[in-house]
């Protein structure tokens, strides 16, 4: 999308769970000189409705009418395949991206990069937690500036794969965003990004993991197309144990990564 087209955007409940709702969001592009429109943006969210009273406390969804059996039936397939993807990011929660001093160039460490954020009034919500878009506004700037870092190029996003909010973010927090390049392919590269909230105010709670997930970039010319990018440099890394279902790393890519063809279609966060 470009510097004076309108946006269009349009949302819809396509399933719901005992406690979740999905919503399906749609991007259009309007041109309004030429009047061309263009599909720019998609995007799958799954949201949990809570008490009012007690934030704590998951509240039951009204279930939606669907036109067609199939549409219920899709809806719970991609219910099933979410919660997967939660449960396989859950234990990577303890990793932390640490610093190095005087990485090598095109290594995981070289263009890894963190952001430090206090969360005021104007972040959160009429209850004092952070908004949803707050967070993912600053994990992707941390995954724009890993992936700028490695390529010294104009970068964009290209996807954004299954933001997993683990808990959440209270006003008064200091929130660190930590990225990391987890994968590089000819003409892509792969990011993870951490939220360690830290509760400073609060000395009876520890600092937790509060988000994670992981962004796809391409690395683009001044006239706007592809460029290769550098490949990552593998370097020694610890052998650590996985739990089912998680990938292992290829020898080329230091990282375990989570390419984008293994991904439940329905969890990206598309540009086009």
């Amino acid at each position: 999308m470009c510097i004076g087209e309108v946006a269009h955007v349009s949302a819809e409940i396509t399933y719901t769970s005992k406690h979740s709702v999905e919503v399906q969001v749609n991007v259009m592009s309007e041109n309004i000189l030429t009047g061309t429109k263009k599909l720019t943006n998609k995007a799958t969210l799954w949201y949990v409705p809570l008490s009012l009273k007690n934030v704590d406390k998951v509240l039951e969804v009204p279930p939606v009418v669907y036109s067609r059996q199939e549409q219920e039936e899709e809806g719970r397939k991609r219910y099933e395949a979410q919660k997967l993807e939660r449960m396989e990011t859950k234990w990577r929660n303890g990793d932390i991206v640490q610093p190095v001093l005087n990485p090598e160039p095109n290594t995981v460490s070289y263009s890894q990069s963190s952001l430090i954020h206090l969360v005021g009034p104007s972040d959160c919500t009429l209850h004092g937690f952070v908004h949803g878009g707050v967070t993912m506004k600053l994990m992707d700037e941390v995954a724009g500036i890993v992936a700028a870092r490695h390529c010294k190029t104009n970068i964009v996003t290209a996807s954004v794969d299954a933001i997993n909010f683990h808990d959440k973010i209270r006003k008064g927090c200091v929130i660190t965003i930590s990225g990391r390049m987890t994968f590089t392919s000819n003409k892509s590269m792969e990011i993870e990004v951490l939220v360690d909230a830290d509760p400073v105010v609060d000395n009876s709670q520890k600092r937790y993991r509060a988000a994670s997930a992981f962004f796809t970039y391409v690395s683009l010319s001044q006239e706007g197309k592809s460029l290769p990018v550098p490949q990552l440099v593998m370097l020694a890394v610890p052998c650590v144990p996985k739990p089912p279902r998680v990938r292992a790393a290829a020898p080329s890519q230091g990282l375990a990564p989570r390419r984008m063809s293994q991904r439940p279609a329905s969890f990206r966060l598309h540009h086009e």
